[in-house]
Parts: C-alpha cells; structure tokens; sequence
C-alpha cells in the first residue's frame, strides 16, 4: 500500500507523471492548506521535534488483508456493473476528453465503492457510492482534449458531467 504526495507542478523538481502511472494511483484527493489554528498547532507540536520514534501502526498486516476480504464480499448488482461500464463509454465519448476512463479506472470505481458501502455498514453497493467516489477516482486519469484545456476545463467539472450524462440505475 502506497500513500503519495504530491506537490504542485510549477514546483521545481517536480513532474509530472504519464498517464499510464496516474492510471494506478486509485484516488487523488486535495487536503489543501490547514486552517490558521491547525497550522499553530503544527507549529507547537512539531517545531524542535520529530514524531518518527512515536509513530505505531493503526493496523497490522493481518487486519488489512481481513478489510480487504471483507470489502470483497461487498455485493456489486448487475445494474451497478452496467452503470460502471455506461460511465466509461460515456468518458471515452466525451468531447471534452482526449483519454476516457480505462478498464483499469472502471475496476478501481468499483473497489473504491465497495470500500465505501463496507465502511457505511453496507454489504452493497448503490449508485450513491459510485456518485461520491467518481471525482477522487477518475479525474486525475482523465486527459482533457486539447480544446477543453485552452478552454481552461477541469478535470472534476468533465467527471460530474460523464455523471450526469449517464442515467443512475433504479432497479436492483
């Protein structure tokens, strides 16, 4: 398991990945700057020290791989699989996107939305849990098509509109 950070791309030393390698990052989520008593919180506790000796694993290697069979057994309706692939064609059609959503970004949405069923208490999946999960998984694998970046087009704006364009399922 892998958690990456990633600093902005006008840094120097950084740059930026292809896509087949942002394809295998599962999300990508802004956390932005702390607020202003956050950050004099930061500034108290982490000044002169550092926290590496008092870092204990939350978890350990057995009770991961026990969550990830658990989010396994989570139950995935056919209509969700259907939805799942609806969203995909409509991200490859899209006039706005170069580079649509791979199979690989399809497999991911479903991981990602059975994680979030699981820890809502759910041993299933509903659209609401695609719905949410769509921005986080999907933007950063999206390239925008030459005429939606001189449009100044965003990536997540491109994901809420595949979601709109693609009908939610109803029926179990």
């Amino acid at each position: 398991m892998v958690i990456a950070t990633q600093n902005p791309a006008d840094h120097e030393g950084t740059y930026p990945l292809p896509e087949n390698q942002l394809d295998r990052f599962l999300m990508r989520i802004s956390i932005g700057y702390p607020d202003r008593q956050s950050e004099i919180e930061i500034l108290d506790v982490h000044a002169g020290l550092t926290t590496l000796p008092t870092v204990r694993a939350v978890a350990t290697a057995k009770q991961v791989e026990s969550m990830v069979q658990a989010v396994r057994t989570v139950h995935v309706a056919p209509a969700i699989k259907s939805y799942l692939v609806d969203l995909a064609d409509a991200s490859r059609r899209h006039p706005g996107v170069h580079l649509g959503m791979s199979p690989r970004a399809t497999l991911s949405l479903l991981r990602a939305s059975r994680a979030r069923a699981a820890a809502l208490g759910r041993n299933y999946v509903i659209p609401d849990d695609v719905k949410a999960l769509a921005g986080p998984v999907l933007a950063h694998r999206f390239v925008l098509s030459p005429d939606a970046q001189l449009q100044g087009a965003d990536a997540r704006a491109v994901v809420q509109d595949v979601l709109a364009s693609v009908p939610v399922p109803t029926t179990r």
